[in-house]
């Protein structure tokens, strides 16, 4: 392993280094938990925990800042466990490998946990620095954000009393962001009949690998291809051209994730398996072209296999048309903030299920509540059409901009102070817990800041070392200028 933790500033990356070793996938964080208590226990703080897990440690203002108001510094500890498929990784085992590279902090074929482990890092550097000047500190540490926001559904209404809070889970320094869009996920469920393969069927594993996936929210404008989405199109001019019958299709994996990969088990009868080679290399061709901007590494693979099995004529089309015909990107974008997406749905994951069951996972996202029920009613449309079962997630509330909270006019005017230039003001295209919290303490006052990442939700995760420093210096600078 690299060692981070001699980057600066030091006590930054000492932690996030510790968070780095620490197993913490979405829904198993029982080991973070315990490190933060540990971690409170050690250093003699005050610290609380609610019935969902959620965790609050407390410091006292530092002195002569007693009248200052409290702060509350809010990090999600849970982690997307993603990595390559021809990576050996236990996420509840195994500690990362993390690896410096151009100035930028990476993981050996996983996800690095930057999101949201280094606002971790930069709280607990908050609570355990002597040197800083700043109002009672609460240090917020909320538990499965990535797969439900499950952690802030579920605050207790006795855990915090700041009147300010920051949320440390942003990916782009220099911006400061004062909004986000709310979601909702759409899950379809499809019945087939199981038949045997036609009589001299060949069968067939088509993967496709090497496509950049990337956050379902912040990256869904970028151009990348979605696995599941260029998959089917090839199954659907299978199925038209020469007879092909699917028997499997596995691809994505996570609801906030463009998913990188997919594969799918079909036959086609042995005298047209030629023909078929020969589509597939057209479609190859003309799938690197369409996306050689964005997609330069999209690989498809085919081998021969066998098949026990293939899935009813009628359930195939369905599921076919209903995976090609659902919508997939960007549907809209803002008019009140110029380039921010309003409203996307993501085709998220499709995968085979016991019982003879195929499980359709979408979401949707929108900055305008009435937009996300929209893309939601269109999107079930669809799949129902498909003659899917639908049903949906409780969703999430967006985080309406306030650009006169005094907390924003504050860290606008650190920023400059420090770095000699004005910070961006905007909104996100990605679910914050902002929201959620509003519903609980509509008294507070928010901002969200963070480090620059890129890649997140994917084992391209990378973590820019110097915006860390410059996310240090502002946070700490807010915290210190606040009256």
């Amino acid at each position: 392993m690299s060692d981070i933790k001699t980057l600066e500033p030091k006590a930054v990356w000492g932690y996030f280094d510790e968070i780095t070793r620490v197993p913490r996938p979405s829904k198993h964080e029982e080991k973070i938990v315990a490190y933060l208590i540990e971690f409170a226990e050690k250093n003699r703080l005050e610290w609380q925990q609610d019935a969902v897990g959620n965790i609050v440690i407390r410091k006292e203002a530092s002195p002569g800042r007693e009248n200052a108001p409290t702060v509350i510094l809010q990090s999600h500890v849970d982690m997307v466990a993603e990595k390559n498929s021809d990576v050996a990784f236990d996420f509840l085992r195994d500690p990362l490998e993390t690896y410096v590279e151009d100035g930028w902090v990476r993981a050996r074929g996983t996800t690095l946990g930057a999101d949201d482990g280094i606002g971790m890092a930069a709280a607990l550097a908050v609570l355990t620095d002597t040197t800083l000047e700043h109002g009672a500190v609460e240090a917020l540490f909320t538990v499965d954000e990535e797969t439900g926001l499950t952690g802030a559904y579920g605050l207790a209404d006795n855990m915090l009393t700041g009147r300010y809070l920051i949320n440390l889970d942003s990916e782009d320094e220099g911006e400061i962001f004062i909004g986000c869009a709310g979601g909702i996920d759409t899950v379809a469920t499809f019945s087939y009949q199981a038949e045997k393969p036609e009589s001299g069927a060949q069968a067939f594993i088509l993967s496709l690998k090497g496509l950049k996936g990337g956050h379902s929210g912040s990256d869904i404008d970028k151009g990348h291809a979605n696995s599941n989405k260029v998959l089917t199109r090839f199954l659907l001019r299978g199925a038209e051209e020469f007879g092909l019958r699917l028997s499997f299709f596995d691809g994505g994996n996570l609801r906030n994730a463009i998913p990188r990969e997919a594969m799918a088990i079909f036959t086609v009868a042995a005298e047209k398996a030629g023909a078929m080679r020969e589509s597939l290399a057209t479609f190859a061709r003309e799938i690197k072209e369409e996306f050689k901007y964005t997609e330069p590494k999209i690989d498809f693979s085919l081998s021969e296999t066998t098949a026990a099995h293939v899935i009813d004529r009628a359930t195939q089309q369905k599921l076919l048309l209903a995976l090609g015909g659902v919508a997939n990107g960007v549907l809209a974008m803002s008019r009140s903030m110029p380039g921010l997406v309003e409203t996307s749905t993501n085709l998220a994951s499709v995968k085979f299920a016991d019982n003879h069951q195929i499980i359709v996972v979408t979401s949707q996202r929108s900055s305008l509540e009435s937009a996300k029920y929209d893309a939601m009613q269109t999107v079930s449309a669809t799949l129902a059409l498909g003659g899917a079962t639908v049903a949906h997630s409780d969703g999430y509330p967006g985080w309406a901009p306030n650009p006169e909270s005094p907390l924003l006019h504050v860290a606008k005017e650190v920023y400059h102070k420090e770095f000699g230039k004005a910070a961006a003001v905007k909104a996100i295209h990605a679910g914050l817990e902002c929201g959620l919290f509003l519903k609980k303490y509509p008294h507070l006052e928010m901002i969200s800041i963070g480090p620059t990442l890129e890649g997140v939700h994917s084992p391209d995760e990378r973590l820019k070392i110097d915006t860390v420093g410059q996310f240090w210096i502002l946070l700490t600078g807010i915290l210190a200028t606040l009256k």
